[in-house]
């Protein structure tokens, strides 16, 4: 039985991993942590300082400014760690790239395994269509997630960027930008509005021709599972980063 250690347990994510959870076998929620501490099926603790409920791997969905305490926890505990958080500064993305040397850590910005291969397609398209295409990513959310852009729509444009044949720059709305598109930026604009869980779509715009590659979430409960998922696969990796594309291409060779 694989112990899980859920870190942001009382927020709408925290609850959706631990129905995740309640619908398989194999892995248990053993402990949470959460500032906002309530009644759970588990102990919850107010830091991830003060847990000591045995655990084998940390699951987190909780704010940026708890990183450096939870990377302290595992490479001090040795606990492999899948980290859900979004909005992570570049100082603490390269926190997460030292703590892998002692640690497997699956870092990802979306768990969900439908978004992964949009960002694979992605890619593809950017190689084929090179320079002749404008690409532009326009990600939805709803109404209380407070990071813009979406740490999904940033990797998207990572993902492109890494395929163009050029070296493009990101241009974020274009509301400031008084001037004709550059032909070597890759734009992303953002919405917040109601409940909507999670929507993306990057464009290629031709000449009398568009291409729009697009994933839509209905529930919160797709990127539960992928972090359960991720969190099984990561218990008894070796030290190191992972995301989905390897969990996948290992689980393939098994």
């Amino acid at each position: 039985m694989i112990r899980i250690l859920l870190s942001g347990c009382c927020g709408k994510m925290g609850q959706a991993v631990a129905a995740a959870v309640q619908n398989r076998s194999g892995c248990e929620i053993a402990a949470g942590v959460d500032a906002q501490a309530r009644q759970m099926p588990f102990p919850v603790f107010s830091s991830v300082k003060d847990c000591t409920v045995p655990c084998d791997v940390l699951i987190d969905f909780s704010h940026p400014s708890l990183t450096q305490d939870l990377l302290a926890f595992i490479t001090e505990n040795h606990m492999p760690a899948v980290l859900c958080t979004t909005g992570l500064s570049e100082e603490q993305i390269a926190a997460i790239h030292e703590a892998s040397r002692q640690v497997p850590i699956f870092f990802s910005a979306n768990m969900s395994l439908g978004v992964n291969l949009m960002v694979a397609l992605a890619k593809q398209a950017a190689a084929l269509l090179g320079e002749d295409f404008d690409v532009e990513i326009i990600e939805k959310h709803h109404n209380q997630k407070v990071d813009a852009p979406s740490g999904t729509a940033l990797m998207l444009a990572d993902a492109v960027s890494q395929e163009l044949p050029y070296q493009a720059h990101v241009v974020y709305d274009r509301h400031s930008v008084r001037q004709k598109r550059d032909r070597r930026e890759v734009g992303i604009h953002s919405v917040r509005g109601g409940n909507i869980v999670g929507e993306h779509e990057i464009l290629f715009a031709g000449t009398d021709e568009v291409l729009s590659i697009s994933h839509h979430a209905s529930s919160k409960a797709v990127f539960a599972v992928g972090a359960v998922n991720a969190a099984v696969y990561l218990a008894g990796q070796q030290p190191g980063m992972y995301d989905m594309s390897r969990m996948l291409a290992d689980q393939k060779k098994a």
